[in-house]
């Protein structure tokens, strides 16, 4: 975990962190493309190998993400659940918004087995939908699957207050 500026914010709990990935749905996925920053909102599943926390997404066989990520596997990630206004009355501002986020650094691996990209896309569609799904070998050829390990992960949060 990193250490925040902002203590009296700070996610450390599993529990919470997994809540929040549960809720959030999608994660933006941060790439140099050349010299270039390149940002793709994304679906993902998660699970946790020990205290790795693992990523899953997918997509064409080919395509810009795909070749910013065979040129350079080092990536950045956040993912937030926005929970609602909060209301700075008649003082602009104090308005503000209640949250809940996650950062991370990330290394991004191509899976290229079938039996591991039939366990990312399951771990995948049970984080969507909590559900599992019957996949054949046939099924994933035509889907990239990416498996990104995280590390140096920060969490955060912003509750609404009492009042709002």
């Amino acid at each position: 975990m990193i250490l925040l500026r902002r203590k009296d914010r700070a996610i450390t709990d599993i529990r919470q962190i997994n809540e929040v990935l549960q809720a959030a749905k999608i994660v933006h996925l941060g790439m140099i493309d050349h010299d270039r920053p390149y940002v793709v909102p994304l679906n993902y599943g998660y699970e946790w190998q020990e205290e790795q926390l693992i990523l899953y997404i997918h997509g064409a066989m080919s395509g810009r993400k795909i070749e910013v990520l065979k040129q350079n596997p080092h990536v950045f990630v956040e993912i937030d659940h926005y929970l609602g206004a909060i209301d700075g009355k008649e003082i602009p501002c104090k308005y503000s918004s209640a949250y809940a986020s996650i950062m991370a650094d990330g290394v991004a691996k191509l899976l290229t087995e079938p039996t591991e990209k039939i366990h990312g896309l399951n771990v995948l569609m049970r984080t969507q939908t909590n559900r599992d799904f019957a996949m054949t070998e046939e099924m994933v050829k035509m889907v990239q699957v990416i498996q990104i390990n995280l590390f140096n992960l920060s969490a955060k949060q912003r509750l609404m207050p009492e009042s709002n």
